[in-house]
């Protein structure tokens, strides 16, 4: 089953965040990741949720966003990550669709 690594960002340094931002897709595309949506919260429907922006990306499986995330190359990235964001990743498996 296919997975979405959903993240919640909140920017602390801009200028850290986009060399940041401009090194995290080339780690994310050598797992073979795809992004989805990248964007700013537009509204908070129901709850609280302290992030101004998120981010989408899909792996062919928990595994590969698993092996994206631990890898070398991005572990690399995320001293300037911390300088950076606020930032909360989930993984999400795809869950089979419902039988109607």
């Amino acid at each position: 089953m296919s997975a979405c690594v959903v993240v919640h960002v909140e920017v602390k340094n801009p200028e850290k965040f986009k060399e940041y931002s401009a090194k995290a897709p080339a780690t994310v595309a050598a797992h073979k990741g795809e992004f989805i949506v990248r964007g700013r919260v537009a509204e908070v429907f129901c709850g609280e949720h302290g992030h101004k922006q998120a981010v989408a990306i899909r792996f062919s499986s928990v595994e590969a966003a698993r092996a994206w995330y631990r890898s070398p190359e991005y572990q690399a990235l995320i001293p300037n990550r911390d300088a950076a964001a606020e930032m909360t990743f989930i993984c999400l498996e795809e869950a089979a669709p419902p039988s109607r």
